[in-house]
């Protein structure tokens, strides 16, 4: 059985990854972590309030988490939520291609802020830990032509922004200024630190 070496045994019973993300499950079998998945429903993001988008990540990943847990009361159940931020806007999945074309549009030849939250909770043991990390990401400059050629592959059509930095979209990057995991959809170390607390 996997373990992370970072953590002791009894901090990596029970886990639950509360997202469908395959990102988030390739990085979490990359720690060395052993977990079910249970994804939330998508409804939850509905009515939150925007008005702090640097705020809205953590509370979107702690409402999945809480969802999550009320049905795994056993459980150490590990939620995120990952949003693109641009001019004080939220940049989340495109609804389509016309509106990844807009995005990445938007992003070309500047920099933008990516936020994830990461939430854990077990609600027999009164467990509630949450916090968010920020990442920095500078795009180069895109042509019509680079962004059309982008959004055809489809590869950003799931993703906040609509890009992947581990993927493809690498080739839209100018540079990162943070957690590169980040920006995949799980901070590694804010996750590691928080877990250590389990």
């Amino acid at each position: 059985m996997p373990m992370n070496p970072f953590l002791a045994p009894r901090q990596q019973e029970n886990l639950v990854l509360a997202s469908r993300s395959p990102r988030r499950v390739e990085i979490l079998l990359g720690l060395g972590f052993t977990f079910d998945i249970d994804p939330a429903p998508e409804h939850l993001e509905d009515g939150v309030d925007h008005s702090d988008p640097f705020a809205l990540p953590a509370i979107l990943a702690d409402r999945k988490c809480a969802h999550v847990s009320t049905r795994r009361p056993h459980d150490v159940v590990i939620a995120a939520d990952t949003l693109v931020i641009v001019d004080g806007d939220v940049l989340s999945k495109p609804r389509d291609d016309d509106e990844a074309r807009a995005f990445l549009s938007r992003l070309a030849g500047r920099s933008h802020t990516v936020v994830t939250g990461v939430a854990i909770r077990g609600a027999a043991r009164g467990l509630a830990l949450f916090g968010s990390e920020r990442t920095e990401v500078t795009f180069r400059a895109l042509s019509a032509d680079d962004v059309a050629r982008y959004v055809a592959t489809g590869e950003g059509r799931d993703k906040a922004g609509s890009y992947a930095a581990q993927g493809v979209g690498a080739g839209l990057i100018r540079s990162i200024d943070g957690c590169f995991f980040n920006v995949v959809g799980l901070p590694v170390g804010l996750f590691l630190d928080l877990m250590q607390k389990v």
